[in-house]
């Protein structure tokens, strides 16, 4: 599903999602409705009176090991995975009703929403798009960590990642304007170290990992392979990198360069952008998109059924 579409888009009907959390291991029931034009996307807790939670940046909670929003003490956590498949998939404006304080981290990547998307199909609303034309760079710096964006036609992504073996160097390429994100990032998904494992469980932040909701690497081997890309762990950085854009709460038309980021920074990014009201402004369509065969990457992608 292409980002340059004139109009804002909703979902065609409802669809409903079930699973646990990665990090509280809590069951919970999700139902995304469609909404009005202009109303973006909001999570709505369902378990305490309807309570609202707009996915804007001014929400961001604790950033750690997964974006949460919290408004007026209630919060919502792991919102990138579900913000990174609207985004990608060019879902405008969604209510997301959910049970529980986590969103379901179903098989750790975007796939099951996409694929939800797809089999329901999009609404085009009357409103037009508007996005957050960058017009000069914004940068934040943590030490050999580092994110910025940049003025740029599309929206292009360079993402660099650094871990142990046997993940290694990755760097990834590619343009969310293209329309290839269902087949490029959705699938990629989240992972994990085995030797973390206790120390993470024991914070309380993995209780609702398996092996069948992330990929589980030891230093010499990925435990529950296959991939499914050669460089999935990068790919997967660049899905998060998205969901946590998506708070700026427009699709970006610019370039955004990261290298060994991870949520905090990328939400800082969005923060920081958002105060400086000098480095934007809102702009209605892409003005250059780049072909599909060259703008994502190399390996083969994951068919959405």
């Amino acid at each position: 599903m292409a980002l340059e579409a004139h109009f804002e888009q909703t979902i065609r009907s409802e669809i409903e999602f079930s699973g646990i959390g990665l990090h509280s291991g809590a069951p919970v029931s999700m139902r995304l409705v469609p909404a009005p034009a202009g109303s973006g996307i909001v999570f709505r807790r369902t378990d305490l009176d309807n309570f609202e939670i707009a996915a804007v940046g001014r929400n961001v909670a604790k950033v750690s090991y997964a974006t949460s929003l919290m408004r007026q003490s209630v919060l919502i956590s792991t919102t990138e995975h579900l913000l990174s498949a609207l985004i990608g998939f060019g879902v405008d404006n969604v209510i997301v009703e959910v049970d529980n304080l986590e969103v379901p981290i179903l098989d750790g990547s975007a796939l099951p929403y996409v694929q939800a998307f797809h089999s329901v199909g999009l609404k085009q609303q009357r409103r037009k798009r508007e996005y957050l034309k960058i017009l000069k760079e914004v940068e934040v710096r943590d030490g050999s960590k580092f994110i910025g964006v940049y003025p740029g036609s599309g929206y292009r992504i360079q993402y660099t990642i650094d871990f142990p073996e046997p993940i290694g160097y990755e760097i990834f390429t590619g343009d969310l304007a293209t329309g290839d994100y269902v087949k490029w990032i959705a699938p990629a998904r989240t992972f994990g170290f085995k030797e973390d494992e206790r120390m993470l469980r024991d914070m309380g932040l993995i209780r609702g990992a398996t092996k069948d909701c992330a990929i589980i690497l030891s230093r010499q081997r990925v435990e529950n392979g296959p991939l499914r890309f050669e460089d999935e762990f990068v790919r997967h950085k660049v899905l998060d990198l998205i969901g946590d854009l998506a708070l700026a709460g427009r699709r970006i038309q610019g370039r955004v360069v990261a290298e060994r980021a991870g949520h905090a920074m990328h939400t800082a990014l969005v923060q920081r952008l958002m105060r400086d009201r000098s480095a934007w402004e809102l702009a209605h369509g892409y003005n250059e998109v780049m072909e599909p065969e060259t703008a994502m990457g190399h390996m083969q992608p994951v068919t959405v059924a």
